[in-house]
């Protein structure tokens, strides 16, 4: 079964950087699109990164230029660098197998920016 394992969020400063991962099992990983959201709370989910299985990449208009989506194959984990953090940034952030809109999401990792 298709297995997605958020971690690495937590409480940043304003202006601070976090590392998310998210490690995945049960598919092959090197061929599949992946994908990161997020929700704040009381708010819709919003798709902010996408990385093709070749490597393109995507980014919402929100966080263009502060994060970068990467992977690594042979771990089999996806990898969202924030960086730049602002309080609007505060959500659960969820990765997804496949494209924007994919239904096939962990469980989430809650990033909490505040001073």
């Amino acid at each position: 079964a298709v297995q997605l394992v958020e971690s690495g969020g937590g409480l940043v400063q304003p202006g601070g950087s976090l590392r998310l991962s998210c490690a995945a099992s049960g598919f092959t990983f090197s061929s599949s699109s992946m994908s990161w959201a997020r929700q704040a709370p009381g708010g819709n989910l919003e798709w902010v990164s996408l990385i093709l299985s070749f490597g393109r990449t995507w980014y919402a208009d929100s966080v263009k230029g502060r994060f970068t989506i990467s992977r690594d194959n042979a771990k089999n984990t996806l990898y969202l660098q924030l960086n730049s953090l602002k309080t609007e940034d505060t959500a659960m952030y969820f990765c997804a197998k496949g494209d924007l809109g994919s239904s096939v999401r962990g469980q989430g990792t809650q990033v909490t920016v505040s001073s």
